[in-house]
């Protein structure tokens, strides 16, 4: 995961992050430790988060096609090993940045797993801390 590359510089600015997943409490436990994960871990099995926000169901060409095989290839290259899903594929997934107001700094719904915003634009809509 890209954005744990910027652990520090996220903690720095005082900011906290939430991982949220449709999957059941076991494999989103066993995903958070095989990734060591340094943020809490918080499971919406029934979606309702999810379809809050407007993650739905996606588009099989988004995600079976080019820009998802790639993704994958990427990941086995990085030595990540890709097990038989075991939950809904369909499911959208996406970024949502939300200030200490409470309001939305960043909503983004993606399209299929290669569907991501970079680190650096989630970074760019960080705010900036002020120190003493």
């Amino acid at each position: 995961m890209q954005l744990q590359q910027h652990e520090h510089e996220i903690a720095a600015r005082q900011l906290a992050v939430l991982v949220v997943t449709f999957e059941s409490r076991e494999r989103a436990q066993r995903y958070a430790a095989e990734m060591k994960l340094p943020w809490p871990l918080l499971v919406d099995e029934s979606r309702r988060l999810a379809w809050g926000y407007g993650m739905d169901r996606g588009r099989r060409w988004d995600l079976y096609g080019p820009a998802a095989i790639w993704t994958y290839l990427k990941l086995l290259a990085r030595g990540r090993r890709l097990e038989r899903p075991t939950d809904d594929v369909t499911q959208l997934g996406g970024d949502i940045l939300v200030g200490a107001d409470a309001r939305v700094l960043l909503h983004h719904v993606g399209s299929g797993p290669a569907d991501r915003p970079a680190v650096s634009e989630i970074l760019e809509r960080l705010p900036v801390v002020a120190t003493d």
